[in-house]
């Protein structure tokens, strides 16, 4: 949710964030319309509440001659007040639902357009040279490590079991991202999977991703797409006192895929559940775009360790999610599809998330909102289809990068 006060001051900032998405300027005008209506509408209830208070105090102290007439004012204003009082819970509700339509204010620097117009910021390594390169699907199930057969059988498309080495490797891939974020300071948390509809609602992801998400309605209750959504209300309502506060956290997640038929349907990069380790940070807004680049150099040294050839893209205004000032994605190299894919991505979300969750933290102006900001250290799924595709060898062996040997009992290659 944004800072209703800089709509007020600054509406053409907005007005250029929505342009930059490619969303409608008439949403701001909107909320200001809102806003105007709601002030009208507490300024009047505040006068006839006041009013009313000093009626019923003349009541006390009126002659038995002018009580009648008093007493009658007072229903008559309490009746008026209690209609001003419904158009200002009225007005409130249409203030709400206009400020939420709005998304995030995409952060200065942003490259305008859509899915196509990202910018490369950097390419690490040469793409390896694979002749006549396997996908991850042939090679897990070389490996008995990916069944996605019995997945389908048990559970539908886009589900898949790991099996043998590739169980062990999805512990490896955890265990590594765990390590990793520990000796950077990050608290590691398992998060639950499952969410009450106030916090998925909070972090932005019942409004354009609602498609994506798995309800329980029986329950009320969502299967997130990713622990972002549990790490951000874990701290729902509270005033932080000392910040940053940075969480590590591991979960199951699970997405419908909504909008992607005949995409990625083969294999396990595009899968209704997977595993994943997420970073999330709690920083002041003035602090946020630092921590921001700090997340990505994390996401980055993740890469290095697994020995990946990956660039580096700043995501345009138009395929930033809704809670997003800016975001910055790592893709890794696929020699089947010789193509460069999304194995992880970082986002800004500044105070969108803490003003929706009720996040604060005490500075010497006041309580503020706090900054939220979440990057993927591992999607393991993802990862795992990666290691098998960019590793592959000529004898059909899998490559062990270096890192992830320790979690691997030592193994320098996986072999049929």
């Amino acid at each position: 949710m944004i800072d209703l006060r800089l709509v007020r001051d600054d509406p053409d900032r907005i007005r250029a964030s929505q342009r930059a998405r490619g969303e409608a300027e008439s949403l701001v005008d909107a909320l200001l319309d809102a806003d105007a209506v709601r002030r009208a509408a507490v300024a009047r209830a505040d006068g006839l509440r006041a009013e009313h208070k000093s009626g019923s105090n003349a009541i006390r102290h009126a002659s038995n001659d002018e009580r009648p007439q008093l007493i009658a004012k007072a229903k008559h204003l309490a009746d008026e007040v209690k209609a001003a009082e419904a158009d200002e819970a009225a007005a409130d509700e249409a203030l709400h639902a206009a400020q939420t339509a709005i998304p995030n204010i995409v952060e200065d620097g942003t490259p305008p357009g859509g899915e196509d117009d990202f910018v490369v910021l950097d390419v690490v390594r040469t793409p390896p040279t694979v002749d006549e390169p396997r996908d991850h699907t042939e090679i897990g199930a070389a490996l008995r490590a990916i069944d996605t057969e019995r997945g389908a059988k048990v559970s539908g498309a886009r589900f898949y079991f790991l099996t043998g080495v590739g169980a062990q490797l999805e512990f490896a891939l955890v265990n590594l991202a765990m390590a990793q974020a520990i000796d950077a300071g990050f608290v590691p948390i398992v998060a639950p999977s499952l969410v009450k509809p106030e916090i998925m609602q909070g972090t932005g992801f019942l409004g354009a991703h609602s498609a994506e998400v798995y309800h329980l309605e029986q329950d009320d209750m969502y299967l997130v797409g990713t622990s972002e959504v549990a790490l951000a209300g874990y701290h729902s309502n509270e005033i932080l006192e000392t910040l940053p506060l940075r969480y590590a956290g591991f979960s199951s997640c699970f997405r419908r895929e909504a909008g992607s038929y005949g995409k990625d349907t083969r294999g396990i990069i595009r899968v209704h559940w997977f595993d994943k380790v997420e970073m999330f940070s709690y920083v002041t807004l003035d602090e946020s775009q630092d921590e921001h680049q700090r997340l990505l150099a994390w996401e980055r040294e993740f890469m290095d360790k697994l020995e990946l050839a990956y660039r580096v893209i700043d995501v345009a205004a138009g395929d930033l999610g809704s809670s997003a000032a800016r975001k910055f994605d790592i893709e890794a190299w696929f020699p089947s599809q010789g193509a460069y894919r999304e194995l992880t991505s970082t986002s800004n979300c500044t105070t969108f998330q803490s003003r929706r969750l009720n996040i604060r933290t005490r500075t010497d102006a006041g309580n503020q909102h706090v900054a939220t900001l979440n990057g993927t250290l591992c999607a393991v799924a993802r990862t795992i289809a990666c290691l098998f595709d960019h590793h592959q060898q000529p004898d059909g062996s899998v490559y062990v990068p270096a890192a992830l040997r320790p979690y691997l009992g030592g193994r320098e290659l996986l072999s049929p």
